[in-house]
């Protein structure tokens, strides 16, 4: 398993982990099979999601922060960061990839991206590759 870090700079903020993904899956050697990136964080997920057009991340978290905004009425989660966990639990904590010839397998305009909810933060990221 790869571990590595992601260092956030704002509260809400996505951060394309493609390459150390990558880097991961060839340091394993693994030439076909799956590989799972996982996020061992309450208040932060891992996505695939489009990397060509910097507006759609803008427009996920603009959506996220309208859906689930950070002062609604009736939190009670005593560290103020409830709606982190939320918008946590609705992306969801890692995605599952498919390895071929040892790389992964992702749309052409696709990229993996570690969401931080609750930043600014160092978080870690893990990255386990199966054959």
């Amino acid at each position: 398993m790869t571990r590595f870090e992601v260092k956030t700079t704002a509260r809400n903020q996505f951060v394309e982990i493609t390459a150390q993904v990558r880097d991961a899956v060839t340091a394993s050697g693994v030439r076909s099979g799956l590989c799972v990136v996982y996020c061992p964080h309450t208040t932060a997920a891992i996505t695939a999601n489009e990397n060509a057009d910097p507006d759609v991340v803008h427009d996920m978290l603009l959506y996220l922060n309208r859906a689930v905004p950070k002062d609604q009425a009736g939190f009670r989660h005593g560290e103020g960061n409830s709606d982190s966990h939320i918008k946590a639990s609705l992306v969801g904590p890692s995605v599952t990839l498919i390895v071929d010839a040892g790389d992964v397998v992702l749309g052409r305009w696709q990229g993996v991206y570690f969401c931080e909810f609750d930043g600014p933060r160092t978080r870690t990221v893990m990255v386990r590759v199966v054959g």
